[in-house]
């Protein structure tokens, strides 16, 4: 088990009076990790697995008689991939106003149906976090400053899953396995769509696209489809945790690129899967597409990790003028340029230092570790 960082945060947060939501995609670990969090309470708990069939039916609208008897003696009580359950909003409001003492952890593979159906009836009562594939410090933690260093371009390519990480023998097998197993079938269930072969599509188009400014309407173009379904199906692969978005940042110059948006996948091993290029990153001609989504995606594991509320952009003029990633946290302004080569200098844009003042921080292939640990 490579041990996670948020194991402290969740320790920190239990039986304080909130339910504790633990979003993410499949296979990164939130099972693992709520096991290991109760195996360390010293508290009585009950793991149930809404997977099953009669777990979803005794916790789809139970009455308080049922619930109690359901409960027992148990102070914990864990609800894995809760989505399944049709009323789990109404069961965990019950849960959390009648059990006072009980703690109550929801897991959910997927934000599709579990944020909403939670959204207004635990309204004051949640504490919500996400789960990631495994961040470069939690591997560079575990397996050493020398074998993650040595490894690095294996993870640009193969990314972090915990699986892949795990199968070191066997890591292309492994990636397809989950990228067209698990991943879709999330996308295609809870998003309710018929046609996977518009999504793959799309999911390709983003991934050559990765660095660069997208178009909804280029995507439609490239795709077949209207910039009216790219934007839903955009929206459907950001509540699977396959992409996020990065928009543009603009305050006070006429010629700022205003609603531009980026877009990267959380891991650069499903990216890579979805297009079907798994060379080593030695050969490849996307090297820095690779290093630039590896980082921010780091980035958004530590800020994610660390309690860091900032909210990211990019940056970009009609001139062509940019800066690859910006975080603005409590009014200040930070800028990055991502290069791989550390000897590459990157050009400044006096347009953008003149007005905010910022200085711009390079994050290249020597000193990434600042920025993503």
């Amino acid at each position: 088990m490579i041990p996670r960082l948020m194991l402290q945060t969740l320790e920190e947060t239990i039986f304080k009076g909130k339910t504790i939501l633990l979003y993410g995609p499949r296979q990164v670990g939130k099972t693992t990790l709520l096991n290991e969090l109760l195996n360390r309470m010293d508290a009585p708990s009950l793991r149930l697995n809404a997977d099953d069939p009669t777990i979803r039916n005794i916790l789809d609208l139970p009455n308080t008689e049922q619930l109690r008897q359901l409960i027992g003696k148990n102070t914990i009580i864990l609800i894995d991939e809760a989505q399944r359950i049709r009323q789990i909003g109404i069961t965990a409001k019950l849960i959390t106003d009648t059990f006072r003492e009980v703690q109550l952890l929801l897991s959910g593979s997927s934000s599709f149906e579990l944020a909403s159906a939670t959204q207004e009836s635990l309204t004051g009562r949640k504490r919500t976090f996400f789960l990631y594939p495994i961040s470069w410090k939690e591997w560079q933690d575990y397996s050493g400053y020398l074998k993650a260093e040595q490894d690095l371009e294996n993870r640009l390519v193969f990314g972090m899953y915990p699986d892949v990480l795990n199968q070191t023998h066997d890591e292309e097998v492994t990636l397809r396995e989950l990228a067209d197993s698990y991943l879709f079938k999330d996308i295609l269930q809870y998003g309710n769509l018929k046609k996977p072969d518009e999504i793959r599509k799309l999911l390709q188009a983003l991934a050559f696209q990765i660095g660069n400014e997208v178009s909804y309407q280029e995507l439609g173009q490239l795709t077949g489809l209207d910039p009216k379904t790219v934007e839903r199906y955009i929206y459907i692969l950001e509540q699977a945790f396959i992409i996020f978005r990065v928009g543009s940042f603009s305050r006070n110059l006429r010629n700022e690129i205003k609603s531009g948006k980026k877009i990267y996948f959380y891991d650069n091993g499903i990216r890579n899967a979805v297009i079907g290029q798994l060379q080593p990153f030695a050969i490849r001609t996307d090297t820095g597409a690779l290093w630039e989504n590896f980082i921010i995606s780091e980035r958004k594991k530590f800020n994610q990790f660390n309690q860091r509320f900032a909210n990211d952009y990019f940056w970009r003029t009609t001139q062509q003028q940019e800066i690859d990633y910006l975080e603005e946290q409590n009014g200040v302004i930070s800028a990055f340029e991502i290069k791989l080569n550390p000897r590459k200098k990157p050009r400044t844009p006096v347009t953008f230092l003149n007005a905010y003042k910022s200085e711009i921080s390079v994050i290249h292939r020597d000193n990434f570790r600042d920025f993503v640990i």
